[in-house]
């Protein structure tokens, strides 16, 4: 029975060590074998012939983040197909991103790769020589397989419907001009840029919960709490964004006089992150509760924070670290929320003094109707989505790209992004009166929260490095289609993963 080859991880393990101590060779193969086909089928067929037994594992749903819709098959289905096979003795799926806890729990004698994985100098994610070593630890050998291949993602892009026609075009002419591996290695060398990002320090609450029907007594929805999970938003997950891909990052942010949360700030943010911290005594930390059932559908939120005017010394002191310490950067990247840390005057000294400026002022609750990127005398690259854009010049009517231009007019821009949700994105290049329409590339959204912070990261540091600006937001969109399958800000879109999905779309 092919339901009885299907195990946890830790019977994998008992079952390797039965198969040693009976004289038997263990094989192991781990991928996500999304899509089974005779690449695959041949591949495994090899690998078996190397041992006794064939043990194969596979990546947890959470963790494929290899393109729009991926996995086709849930984790289930996927390890059905393996079992179904003759030469496969027994399946299991691992809940990490990487193969090294089946490798410590099988140490199988032989781990068997593809022979597209033979250079490590070629895997994007830098773990094929962190599972060498785990199999070497374990008493085993690395072979690679030499057989016919296949690629399961064009396959799956050409046949499964995983695109739109539009975007199917979009990709095949954008694919025409521009190669995954030279886009990557563009993206690589930002890695010198030397960034500050400055904004709003944001913790971001989600309070799950398991909604109850509506109250005996008035119209009010009842919920049951569960849990409570917390993220470093906001400039917070800017930051974390940008340190993937550029080793110096300074932030500067305002936290609370009280409930600043800074032991929590700074556990989240990444080692290679210099923090800036001013603090405002009368006010907290900005936090963000969200209720949210169990569908994480969004019920209701509540703000913590304290939106009136800075201190006029504590402004005079922000504006002076400024002057001082802007000329130092390559790039400063703005998230401007509107929540009472930006003043007039530190939106006037960010225009004057930064060599390069990325801003987006977000509208939200707290601010709608007073908070436009025109408090900006100059920004270099703006971000907004199509509600910000219209509101700055109060042009309600007009086509987009005619606002784009009179909003780039208005700031002093370069660039200016207005991105349309499922729409996509457009970006009007001010010097040449270019737009670049760049569709969505993602379908699968499990929260909306943080996308337009990938997008700003990671589009602002590739104008700022000098990219196209037709593969800088095309970069942008591949890092908020990541971003949007993340719940808030739980993770950062890492290069691994961006770089994967970037070869995937282009295939």
């Amino acid at each position: 029975m092919k339901a009885d080859k299907i195990v946890d991880l830790d019977q994998l393990g008992r079952l390797a060590a039965e198969a040693r101590a009976a004289g038997r060779r263990v094989v192991l193969c781990h991928g996500t074998f999304d899509l089974i086909h005779i690449g695959h089928v041949r591949h495994l067929q090899r690998a078996g012939a190397e041992g006794d037994c064939l043990f194969v594992t596979i990546t947890a749903d959470r963790f494929v983040n290899k393109g729009p819709g991926r996995p086709i098959f849930n984790q289930q289905l996927r390890a059905e197909n393996l079992a179904a096979l003759e030469v496969v003795a027994h399946v299991a799926i691992v809940d990490d991103r990487t193969a090294i806890p089946a490798i410590e729990a099988v140490k199988p004698t032989v781990y068997a790769k593809g022979s597209d994985y033979q250079k490590p100098q070629d895997d994007l994610t830098g773990n094929i020589v962190k599972e060498q070593n785990a199999v070497i630890a374990g008493g085993g050998r690395t072979v690679y397989t030499d057989d016919i291949v296949f690629s399961s993602s064009q396959l799956l892009n050409e046949h499964f419907n995983v695109f739109s026609p539009d975007v199917k075009d979009y990709l095949r002419h954008f694919g025409e001009r521009y190669q995954a591996k030279d886009i990557i290695e563009q993206v690589k060398a930002l890695q010198g840029l030397k960034v500050l990002v400055v904004g709003d320090a944001i913790v971001d609450e989600y309070h799950y919960t398991q909604p109850m029907g509506q109250t005996g007594k008035g119209n009010i929805l009842a919920v049951k709490h569960q849990e409570v999970e917390q993220f470093a938003g906001g400039s917070l997950a800017v930051a974390n964004h940008v340190a993937g891909y550029c080793d110096q990052v300074s932030l500067l942010t305002l936290l609370g006089g009280r409930e600043s949360f800074e032991p929590f700030i700074r556990e989240k943010l990444k080692d290679n992150i210099k923090p800036t911290f001013f603090y405002r005594e009368d006010a907290p930390t900005v936090r963000k509760s969200r209720f949210v059932d169990g569908a994480s559908s969004k019920l209701f939120e509540v703000y913590y924070y304290e939106d009136s005017p800075l201190p006029p010394r504590l402004d005079e002191e922000l504006c002076d670290w400024l002057c001082q310490h802007l000329p130092e950067y390559d790039c400063v990247i703005v998230p401007d929320f509107g929540n009472g840390f930006i003043s007039r005057n530190m939106a006037r000294t960010l225009s004057e003094h930064a060599p390069f400026l990325a801003v987006n002022t977000q509208i939200n609750s707290g601010n709608r109707g007073f908070h436009t990127v025109n408090r900006y005398p100059r920004a270099d690259f703006v971000s907004l989505n199509e509600p910000e854009l219209r509101l700055a010049v109060h042009n309600r009517s007009d086509p987009i790209d005619v606002v784009a231009r009179q909003v780039g007019e208005r700031v002093k821009a370069h660039y200016v992004v207005t991105t349309l949700g499922r729409e996509g994105l457009l970006l009007r290049d001010m010097h040449d009166t270019l737009s670049y329409q760049v569709p969505a590339l993602s379908f699968k959204v499990v929260d909306r929260i943080g996308a337009g912070d990938a997008f700003l990261s990671l589009a602002g540091i590739c104008i700022a490095g000098k990219l196209e600006p037709e593969v800088a937001g095309f970069i942008g969109s591949a890092a908020a289609a990541i971003d949007v399958q993340i719940v808030c800000n739980r993770e950062s879109v890492e290069p691994a993963d961006l770089f994967k999905y970037i070869v995937t779309l282009l295939k």
